[in-house]
């Protein structure tokens, strides 16, 4: 076996930043040569791990080939923000549909294929929509999505209708979405896809399988946005079934963070009318309010609340430090990680890890309107344009 180590472990600052075990079949020379054997082609997250999931040699598996996604290193982002340990992204935007949801969705219309089902339905802000929409193309399933009416950011819209999806767009909020998908489900004509369905978790927990992989072990904490919350339940579930399965030593503090206007996990009691410009945070009654709860008590971390003035600052200053693009709903994270920080909660030298569900371009009017830039309209000529940017 040949093994590459990330800093934790004792390499200088710029040796290589993951770690990965390779079988003796994967290197037929030397990995420094100019001509590596090929790696072995990444099978999605269902035959991946297929191990720790509800599946069957004779399941029809569904993918597209999600997973595998990076984690990435920002220290320019750790130093504007005065800190001095080591922080990863877990980007999920290098998912298919550019989001995390395509984890839970593999399995969830894997097992609606192999159920017989022909129409799945969901509820959604977005992500979950367009995920849906995808994986039953995939399937040659229809698929319908019911969203609140103009509380969708349009990169995730323009998704679910190019896949085909039947979108139906109600006078409510999500909550009330769900609540009709939850009895549409009760009849037994379709197959619902949200995260009520527990296989959605189960896909979703892979993500921590892979932060495991990577890292050699669990880091100390975890950071991620609180919605609907599946999400931190499902990490949590793949720490400890990694820790179980002795995979890893360790078990991270989960630290979810809801946006102020739609933290009903903060607040105790379920928000009527959430609002939020981290739209696919913006959720007043999460579906696994309580295993979020029990993912935060049991890791001996927390579920808090952050403004959207706090969210905005951090989703810009991600990308103007360290060039990575990123929905509003990810800046919540790193928002409360700057609160952690200032309240001496993370220690220095600690190794952070932190969900980023979607990619910024599901937002394009957000990222617009908070970029501040306008383009300069300068006359066609060299001159022109290096006067317009200090060059002359």
């Amino acid at each position: 076996m040949v093994e590459l180590h990330c800093p934790r472990y004792g390499l200088s600052s710029d040796s290589t930043l993951f770690t990965r075990t390779y079988s003796n079949n994967d290197l037929t020379q030397n990995p420094m040569s100019s001509n590596p054997a090929p790696a072995a082609a990444w099978p999605g997250v269902i035959r991946r791990y297929a191990r720790f999931l509800p599946v069957t040699a004779e399941t029809p598996i569904v993918t597209l080939l999600e997973g595998n996604t990076p984690l990435i290193p920002v220290p320019n982002f750790v130093a504007a923000i005065g800190a001095n340990f080591d922080l990863r992204l877990k980007y999920e935007a290098m998912n298919p549909t550019c989001s995390f949801k395509d984890r839970g969705m593999t399995m969830a219309i894997t097992k609606a294929k192999e159920r017989g089902a022909k129409i799945v339905v969901c509820a959604s802000t977005g992500n979950t929509s367009a995920s849906a929409a995808a994986y039953a193309a995939r399937a040659g399933l229809k698929c319908v999505v019911i969203l609140p009416q103009g509380k969708i950011a349009h990169g995730k819209m323009s998704q679910a209708l190019l896949y085909g999806a039947t979108t139906v767009s109600i006078e409510g909020n999500f909550d009330d979405a769900l609540n009709i998908v939850r009895e549409l489900g009760e009849t037994g004509l379709v197959e619902v896809v949200n995260s009520v369905n527990p296989v959605r978790i189960e896909g979703q927990k892979t993500a921590a399988f892979e932060i495991c992989d990577a890292l050699g072990d669990a880091p100390d904490f975890h950071f991620l946005p609180v919605g609907n919350a599946g999400n931190i339940t499902a990490y949590w579930r793949g720490f400890r079934e990694y820790a179980e399965a002795g995979l890893s030593d360790t078990l991270p503090r989960m630290m979810g963070w809801q946006a102020a206007g739609a933290a009903p996990l903060v607040l105790g009691y379920p928000v009527a009318h959430p609002e939020t410009v981290a739209t696919a945070i913006r959720i007043g009654n999460p579906a696994s309010w309580q295993g979020a709860m029990d993912a935060a008590r049991e890791s001996s971390g927390s579920i808090r609340s952050v403004t959207d003035e706090e969210i905005l600052h951090a989703y810009k200053l991600l990308a103007r430090t360290e060039g990575v693009m990123v929905e509003p709903a990810c800046a919540a994270p790193l928002a409360g990680l700057i609160k952690a920080i200032r309240a001496g909660e993370i220690p220095d030298g600690s190794l952070v890890t932190a969900t980023m569900t979607g990619h910024g371009l599901k937002d394009p009017d957000t990222a617009i309107r908070v970029a501040g830039f306008e383009p300069i309209l300068v006359k066609a000529t060299m001159q022109a344009v290096m006067a317009a940017v200090g060059l002359a």
